[in-house]
């Protein structure tokens, strides 16, 4: 008999788990599948902010985007990786795009340019970088590439990567390890220089 219950109970948690189970995939689809339909937008948004005016008296949109404005699009072809990038690093915008973390510098300035995004979206092949991979961000002024210098992984406290080293550079940040469940432990972060422009 107590066997019998044993039984029963095993087979009621194992039910369980895979109705949470089940849940949670399904939650974790609808994330992925929202996000590549924001992308689509700001892809499509960013395609217009690009065109050039229909007439001489309408101003082109600021460099620097407004409000959920994309900021412009990174594309890594190392990782098969094209996706939009916004302002900001808060929880709404890394579910959407790539965040360009507020108060560094944007792409193609002298300091340091610091991207983020959720290692299990966006960035989650980024582990698979090599030195001179190339790294381009096309914004409103122009495209601009980098070529991959080193990665490594650091604590969170450790925001030594997010300071400007006197030249330009970018910065990928995302949690680590990649495959972590729950809040991850540590940080990847992948350094990149700035390619020169070709002398005119």
């Amino acid at each position: 008999m107590l066997a019998h219950r044993s039984a029963q109970m095993s087979r009621r948690l194992e039910r369980i788990f895979w109705i949470v189970a089940g849940a949670a995939a399904i939650l974790y689809g609808l994330s992925v599948l929202e996000m590549w339909l924001y992308q689509a937008f700001l892809t499509w948004e960013f395609t217009e902010m690009l065109r050039p005016p229909a007439h001489a008296l309408l101003v082109r949109p600021a460099a620097i985007p407004v409000g959920a404005q994309p900021l412009g699009r990174l594309e890594i072809p190392a990782i098969e990786l094209s996706a939009m990038v916004m302002e900001g690093a808060d929880g709404s915008t890394l579910r959407h795009a790539i965040g360009h973390v507020p108060g560094t510098s944007l792409p193609g300035g002298q300091g340091n340019v610091v991207l983020s995004a959720h290692r299990d979206t966006l960035f989650r092949h980024i582990g698979q970088l090599h030195e001179s991979d190339v790294i381009s961000v096309t914004t409103l002024k122009g495209k601009f590439e980098y070529v991959v210098e080193s990665a490594k992984v650091v604590d969170p406290q450790d925001v030594i990567h997010l300071r400007d080293i006197g030249r330009p550079t970018l910065t990928l940040v995302t949690c680590y390890p990649f495959y972590y469940v729950g809040p991850a432990p540590k940080r990847f972060v992948v350094h990149a220089a700035l390619v020169p422009a070709p002398a005119l």
